[in-house]
């Protein structure tokens, strides 16, 4: 019994010995798999190269990784099961270590910036639920070995880069419910294995490259809720079997090549439907009377297609707020065609109605008065309504467009229109109104487009249109009125896109005030009986690219100032009585393309340069003076300018005489300076010519005395070379800016003769006005050097971007416009220095701090004292002064410099494309965001173009209405908001930034056209 205890207890030792090590090995083996984890987070953490918020502030070793920001993990184990770090503006990639999170269920890194491909590693994460990448940049393919994960529930890649094919093995994964790949960059066709996912509810992948047909097997997807494809490529007719699947609330297919007709029992078959958009596809037949009955429809997008027939009653739908037909060819029928309108009256949430463009007729019924009170889209346009404008619509008081253009409709304008204080744009152009404009146009202050063209309005526009100060596009062209155009007209500073007063019966002069113009685009007063001279104000017009003022009555010449208008591309004034000359620098306009100035009274030499120098670019008929030109003009040569001997024995006089005296006055200008320079014992006072042409001389004294002897309280600026000072000169009229060099730094004496030597003889209206320097002695006999110029109100363009951390605030943000327009004005004075002086100039320090804004928000570019000025030798541009010591401005000068490279015109290309792009996305290249090797050139060119409205200054896009989407109905929620085509337009303007800013100098553009661009932008973006 003895012997049995003994073994028992050397059996127990043993047992509990063999325990420890069992456990001991466990243990170790528990601790190596969460160091797995942990190495694996750190992997991650290290592919991210900008973290702005301080996501990984946590991840240190002084915390268990379990309780770092964004980690989650099992209790028990403590294994990591969630990485979730959305939202958080993480730039960088994802690190392919993340495959060895092997309890992984939930990633979730949407809206942040990251980019790289999407790891393989990822495709053995068996646990895996959930992966939410979307709103990144991330390109690539899709792993194919994702479809491993076969607990994959949710897959969502919506709006990155991804290219490549949709992999047919993801029809494997057993219980996916959610595929999102929308905005992306895939191709091929959608994969019938797809139709496998017995337990998928929700597929999207609109606004890719998608071809072939939708899928047969697609029928199968009996839990299938949400259907988009719209926006890509696909053909052939939406399987019948798709139309059996009740439990769809949204069918959206627009703007693909779809064709075929809907099936009659479609409301039937789909009792659940909400929103269907079949918008853009090449669908035919009726719209089915059985869609009546899907009473929990709330959105019917179907234009640009070729239904027929009647609209169903669409009544029993009373959550309907969408309900487009747009360019169809319903109707045809004037019993019946407007039937459906009186069941709308059940719909109390209807926001939108567009049945424009079809083949609608009769008499609008007064029931359009019950319509929601929340309508506030209406389009009516491009049919046959006829009659008057029923008094009922004066209900719809939260109306912002109303489109009514194209119809038959008679009687007049209706005064209660006055009453839509909302309304944004009116259309009444086409029809057979008559009568005159009422006063109570000018009710509608937040009117944005006025179209009333093509009418028979009689009487004069009235002055009330003066209150209408967010108009953008005035139309009132051919119709009958009469009468000088009011003053009020041109006062409108709002007016960007088009003023079309053509083909009335206006007469008197035109206002000098048309000149407050200063963003309009197109002006067209033609036809008209319009006398008098044109305004020079019209040089004022700076974004006039369309002037058309023939068959007038105007006299007098062209005026010059029209070269003023750099970007002007076409010009009509025939049928005139103009005389004179036409302008010699009209051939200095460079996008000129069309000029028009036939039947005249004009005369003289014709040029041979610029627009004239292409025959079927301009008309010069009817002018029977004119002469020269180039020969396919058929003019007369100009005659020879004899002279008189006796004459030309006094001019050969006069010009000895003239040369006599500018050799003396020459070598008394050698003498004073070899004065100066010899002794500065006397307080010399240097001149130059300011610009009405007169010497203005200025002296120490009056320099002190305007600025209060240099007070800090005028103080508005300060570089590296010295300060600048308001001022004010009793010679000049207004303030001057007034920069006082520090000649304590070096360089800052070679900066002011720089300047002075860049800045002698250029004059543009985007460069800032040099008004005189002073080079003397100060009061305690030291050496004083100042430049004085124009004075610049607005401050810098720096102080616009960044108001954080400027001497001056600016009042409010700048708006997209106003930016694209100082982006021209900065090219154009560039394009001035480098391709249209005599002596190419380089400016050699482009940035905001050095744009300068005037009153009217225009650009001059400012700070000359790092330029270079190149001679020409041999047909070689070399500069005048050394580049050794070039610097710039860090972040805006080009590689090259910091290389020892020599200033060129690429130079200032590349600071440019780094200020568009500061400009744009409101960060400068210096953002801490931008480390570890990233620039802003290369951060901006990573996103473009499908994260564009990421990158753009979120402070614009506030400001500016665009065009949004709806991240959970895509494409079938687009709302119809202007300006129109923003995320395209800014998009290309971020895509010449990139160009400009190219590390290659021979990959850069050139400025003359980034102008042209430039402006094409502007036009796509504003477009009326």
């Amino acid at each position: 019994m003895k012997f049995f205890s003994v073994r028992l207890l050397v059996w127990l030792q043993l047992q509990v010995i063999f325990f420890f090590l069992i456990n001991l090995q466990w243990l170790k083996t528990h601790a190596a798999e969460n160091d797995t984890d942990r190495l694996a987070l750190i992997k991650f953490r290290e592919g991210i190269i900008s973290d702005p918020r301080g996501v990984f502030n946590s991840w240190n070793e002084s915390l268990p990784f379990c309780s770092w920001f964004g980690v989650s993990c099992s209790q028990k184990q403590q294994r990591v099961t969630s990485l979730i770090l959305e939202g958080r503006s993480l730039l960088g990639t994802i690190s392919p270590y993340i495959g060895n999170l092997s309890f992984l269920r939930n990633l979730s890194l949407q809206n942040n910036s990251l980019r790289g491909d999407i790891p393989q590693e990822l495709g053995s994460v068996f646990a895996l639920q959930e992966i939410r990448l979307n709103n990144n940049s991330i390109g690539g393919e899709i792993p194919v070995n994702l479809s491993r994960c076969s607990l994959l529930r949710r897959l969502d890649l919506f709006y990155n880069n991804i290219s490549g094919r949709i992999p047919s093995e993801l029809g494997s994964l057993p219980i996916l419910e959610l595929l999102r790949l929308g905005s992306n960059k895939l191709s091929g066709e959608i994969p019938p294995s797809l139709g496998n996912l017995s337990s998928l509810t929700y597929f999207t992948a609109p606004y890719n490259s998608l071809y072939g047909t939708i899928p047969d097997s697609f029928g199968r997807l009996k839990r299938l809720n949400f259907l988009s494809v719209g926006n890509n490529l696909l053909s052939g007719t939406i399987p019948p079997s798709l139309f059996n699947i009740s439990s769809i609330s949204t069918i959206s297919l627009p703007k693909n090549q779809l064709r075929g007709s809907l099936p009659d029992n479609i409301g039937f078959t789909l009792p659940n439907l909400q929103h269907f958009s079949l918008g853009g596809n090449g669908f035919s037949g009726p719209i089915p009377a059985s869609l009546s009955n899907s009473s929990q429809l709330q959105q019917v997008d179907l234009p640009f297609n070729e239904f027929v027939g009647q609209v169903p009653n669409l009544g029993n739908s009373q959550n309907l707020w969408w309900l487009n037909l747009g360019i169809n060819r319903l109707g045809g029928d004037s019993a019946q065609d407007l039937t459906f309108l009186t069941s709308l009256i059940n719909c109390s949430n209807l926001q939108i109605l567009d049945i424009s463009y079809n083949h609608f007729q009769g008499v609008l019924p007064g029931s359009l008065s019950n319509l929601s009170v929340q309508l506030s889209d209406l389009y009516l346009g491009g049919n046959q309504f006829s009659g008057n404008i029923p008094m009922e619509l004066d209900n719809l008081i939260n109306l912002t467009i109303l489109g009514m253009e194209v119809n038959l409709f008679t009687g007049v304008f209706p005064s209660y229109f006055g009453k839509f204080q909302k309304l944004q744009g009116l259309a009444l152009n086409g029809n057979k109104l008559s009568g005159l404009i009422p006063p109570s146009i000018g009710n509608l202050s937040q009117l944005i487009e006025l179209y009333l063209q093509e009418n028979n309005f009689e009487g004069s526009i009235p002055s009330s249109i003066g209150d209408c100060q967010n108009l953008q596009s005035l139309d009132i062209s051919r119709n009958n009125l009469n009468g000088a155009i009011p003053s009020q007209v041109f006062s409108l500073s709002s007016l960007t896109q088009l003023l079309n007063l053509s083909g009335n019966l206006f007469s008197a002069t035109l206002p000098a005030e048309v000149g407050k113009l200063t963003n309009i685009n197109t002006m067209d007063i033609s036809e008209n009986n319009i006398t008098g001279e044109i305004p020079s104000t019209i040089g004022d017009c700076s974004s006039l690219e369309n002037l058309y003022l023939q068959g007038n009555a105007f006299q007098g010449p062209i005026p010059s100032s029209l070269s003023l208008l750099k970007g002007l591309q076409r010009v009509d004034f025939s049928r005139n009585n103009l005389t004179g000359e036409i302008p010699q620098d009209l051939v200095k306009i460079t996008f000129l393309e069309y000029m028009n100035v036939s039947f005249n009274n004009l005369e003289g030499e014709v040029s041979t340069m610029g627009v004239f120098s292409n025959a079927s670019a301009i008309s010069l008929v009817g002018n029977k003076k004119l002469c020269g030109g180039v020969s396919e003009l058929n003019l007369p040569k100009c005659p020879n300018k004899a002279k008189k001997k006796g004459l030309s024995l006094a001019l050969k006089l006069t010009i000895i005489i003239v040369c006599s005296l500018m050799a003396v006055l020459l070598l008394l200008a050698i003498l004073a300076i070899s004065r100066v320079r010899r002794s500065k014992r006397k307080t010399p006072s240097e001149t130059t010519i300011t610009s009405t042409g007169h010497l203005l001389k200025v002296t120490y004294k009056e320099l002190c005395q305007a600025t209060d002897e240099f007070s800090s309280a005028n103080l508005i600026g300060y570089g590296g070379f010295g300060s600048v000072y308001k001022g004010v000169l009793s010679q000049v009229e207004g303030p001057v800016a007034i920069k006082v060099l520090n000649l304590q730094v070096k360089g800052a004496s070679k900066s002011f003769t720089s300047e002075c030597k860049a800045l002698a003889s250029i004059r543009h209206r985007n460069l800032v006005k040099i008004i005189t320097y002073c080079s003397s002695l100060d009061y305690k006999r030291n050496e004083f050097k100042a430049l004085v110029f124009e004075f610049m109100p607005n401050g810098s363009l720096e102080n616009w971007l960044h108001p954080e951390l400027g001497n001056q605030n600016p009042p409010r943000i700048l708006k997209l416009l106003e930016r694209l327009n100082i982006a021209i004005d900065v090219a154009s004075a560039l394009y001035y220095l480098h391709d249209l002086c005599e002596s190419p100039i380089i400016h050699c320090d482009l940035k905001p701090g050095n744009v300068l804004l005037d009153c009217n928000m225009v650009g001059h570019v400012s700070d000359f004292g790092m330029a270079r000025i190149l001679s020409t030798i041999h047909g070689v541009s070399k500069t005048q002064t050394s580049s050794i010591g070039l610097k710039g401005t860090i972040g805006y000068a080009p590689p090259e410099y910091g290389m020892g490279g020599e200033a060129s015109k690429e130079g200032d290309v590349y600071s440019y494309g780094v200020l568009l792009l500061e400009m744009f996305s409101g960060k400068r290249p210096t953002d801490q965001m931008l480390k570890d090797g990233l620039n802003l050139h290369e951060y901006v060119n990573s996103g473009l173009p499908d994260k564009v409205l990421q990158i753009m200054d979120q402070t614009v896009l506030q400001k500016t209405k665009g065009t949004e989407m709806d991240q959970d109905h895509e494409e079938s929620c687009e709302r119809r908001i202007v300006p129109k085509n923003l995320k395209k337009c800014v998009s290309l303007l971020l895509g010449i930034g990139v160009r400009c800013s190219a590390e290659s100098p021979r990959d850069r553009m050139k400025m003359v056209d980034v102008i042209r661009e430039l402006h094409l932008i502007k036009e796509a973006l504003f477009e009326p």
